[in-house]
């Protein structure tokens, strides 16, 4: 039956007009309701005479409110089913989630502190309610989208909890991450054009490139806050490794000697950092200092401490013929020129070099930027989850030893994370994972927050996806996938889960404490769009394009330059 009720005494329904009724609560328990939706000729009719719902009340991801006293619950559709009456008639049910409360004043609040009983009358929900909830929970110039239902409703992310405490970007292969993450910064550009972010960009799809005479611009390069590298260009020298990274690229665990080899470049290491700095007067120095010595001089020491004897070599010492494997290691390294950015520095020849490239990497350099994009599609596969390591580790202590991290606030984005921030403990990813894992778990501490972005989400880091507070996901298919997000995401909602199949491109599902309840939302489409656009091959297919340069295809390969 319809009833419509006026709406006297509470204050944002005062300002909305009527109140259309749509069902009755017949179920209540501590996380979930279950409603019996009027006839439908009934809702239809509510619907005509002033309900503005671009979907009908009951359709799954679409919102309804219960009566509780002086306030509302607000609540999701999440499965809408028949069922048969005592008469045997057929009725129509919907399974509901609460979302929060919505006060007299029509002020949302998370959470139910007071749940209404079986009986309760449950109305719709107009547009001007979800504008004010939606509008007034997060920053009102950071918009990131339009409701799925409501497409004149705008979805404002809270960009404090969005940026400082973690967050995820999640979505298979084709869903539009991409376009998600390039919108999204963009947004923050027009927001807050002061931004410090950084973007590792595994493929090039953010950053300036020029292939045969051909631009392609960086997606913010019409903010003219972004600055370009390739991790080649910028440089990220061995000097800086920690400890435990040269270790990783040096040593091999399964290796018999591994203890001494460890041991023996450890001293060596000291020693060398401290006679190369003497000039700085710096007094303390480790083993992690981040100072320059000379790699020659390291492989020096490395082979001495290989043939090293006594007694005028009649008695061989313990280091003897033990660092075999790390010597062919280290000089396959450096007659490798892929390696060059690492292993032979032009720029980074001296640890005063450190400070311009800090600079550069939070866009304090010459031109200041928002947005520093590293490129690292050039660089080795081996070598990926090392290099990406090192920028992780090099902004989490930029903070760390800043006075004024409070007032610089960093943000990295870890476009691909699955494919150096795994879920599995693999040595060559071991430090990757464990700066990426020391980010989320310490970061906010010191102004430094984290973006994941994959397609893979079952294959990256339960600690690192844990620590994320707030989540984008676009449509996701496989279960695995789909079952480990709704293990780590908070306050999620069943039935929002059942939707990521259905998702269209570009569509997505928000949750956590950047939105004020989970939203099903259209992200704002990218200008300009990332290069990573699909490739038309049915048009492509259809005609004859340019002629392939074969010649400089493998030239590019023999020189390995894209």
């Amino acid at each position: 039956m319809l009833e419509s009720v006026s709406a006297t005494g509470t204050g944002s329904e005062q300002q909305a007009g009527e109140l259309l009724r749509v069902g009755l609560l017949v179920e209540v328990t501590g996380e979930s309701f279950t409603a019996r939706l009027d006839p439908r000729k009934d809702t239809v009719a509510a619907m005509e005479r002033g309900a503005d719902q671009h979907m009908p009340p009951g359709q799954v991801g679409s919102y309804l409110k219960i009566a509780n006293g002086n306030s509302f619950v607000l609540v999701m559709v999440e499965r809408s089913y028949h069922a048969a009456d005592k008469q045997g008639r057929a009725v129509n049910m919907v399974h509901l989630t609460p979302l929060g409360e919505l006060d007299a004043e029509g002020q949302f609040q998370r959470g139910v502190s007071s749940y209404p009983m079986s009986g309760a009358r449950i109305y719709t929900v107009n547009p001007e309610s979800l504008e004010r909830i939606f509008a007034g929970y997060g920053d009102a110039d950071f918009r990131v989208g339009r409701l799925a239902s409501f497409d004149s409703i705008g979805v404002h992310l809270d960009a404090s909890s969005f940026f400082g405490r973690h967050a995820a970007i999640l979505g298979q292969s084709g869903a539009g991450k991409s376009w998600t993450v390039t919108s999204l910064i963009q947004s923050t550009l027009t927001a807050m054009p002061e931004a410090h972010i950084i973007l590792l960009d595994m493929h090039g799809e953010y950053s300036d490139k020029e292939v045969d005479g051909i631009v392609s611009r960086s997606p913010f390069h019409a903010a003219g806050k972004v600055r370009s590298f390739k991790a080649e260009e910028l440089e990220f020298p061995y000097w800086l490794l920690s400890f435990s990274e040269l270790c990783d690229l040096l040593i091999n665990p399964e290796d018999d000697h591994a203890s001494i080899q460890i041991s023996a470049m450890r001293t060596a290491l000291i020693k060398l950092r401290k006679e190369v700095n003497e000039h700085l007067n710096l007094g303390h120095i480790t083993v992690d200092s981040p100072l320059y010595y000379s790699l020659e001089d390291l492989n020096h020491a490395l082979k001495e401490a290989n043939r090293a004897t006594t007694d005028f070599g009649k008695e061989k010492l313990a280091t003897f013929g033990k660092f075999d494997q790390v010597l062919v290691r280290l000089s396959s390294l450096l007659n490798d020129n892929r390696y060059d950015f690492l292993m032979r520095p032009k720029q980074r020849t001296s640890s005063e070099s450190l400070t311009g490239l800090m600079k550069d990497l939070v866009g304090l350099g010459t031109p200041r930027a928002s947005v520093s994009v590293i490129d690292l599609s050039a660089v080795p596969y081996d070598v990926v989850p090392l290099v990406a390591a090192q920028i992780g580790r090099l902004t989490y202590e930029f903070n760390f030893w800043n006075p004024r991290c409070r007032d610089f606030p960093l943000f990295l984005i870890c476009e691909e994370a699955h494919e150096y921030i795994p879920r599995e403990d693999i040595p060559r990813f071991r430090e990757a994972r464990r700066t990426m894992e020391r980010i989320s778990k310490n970061g906010r501490k010191y102004g430094v927050g984290l973006c994941v972005v994959s397609q893979r989400p079952h294959d990256v880091s339960e600690t690192v996806l844990a620590q994320c507070s707030s989540f984008i996901c676009l449509r996701i298919s496989n279960p695995d996938d789909q079952e480990y997000v709704r293990s780590m995401v908070p306050d999620a909602a069943r039935g929002t889960f059942s939707a990521l199949t259905s998702l269209s491109k570009g569509e997505a599902v928000a949750l956590g404490e950047a939105v004020p309840m989970p939203v099903r939302f259209r992200v704002d489409l990218p200008d300009p769009p990332p290069n990573s656009t699909d490739i038309d091959y049915s048009g492509k297919w259809r005609s004859v394009g340019e002629e392939i340069d074969v010649e400089k295809l493998v030239n590019n390969w023999h020189t390995q330059e894209r």
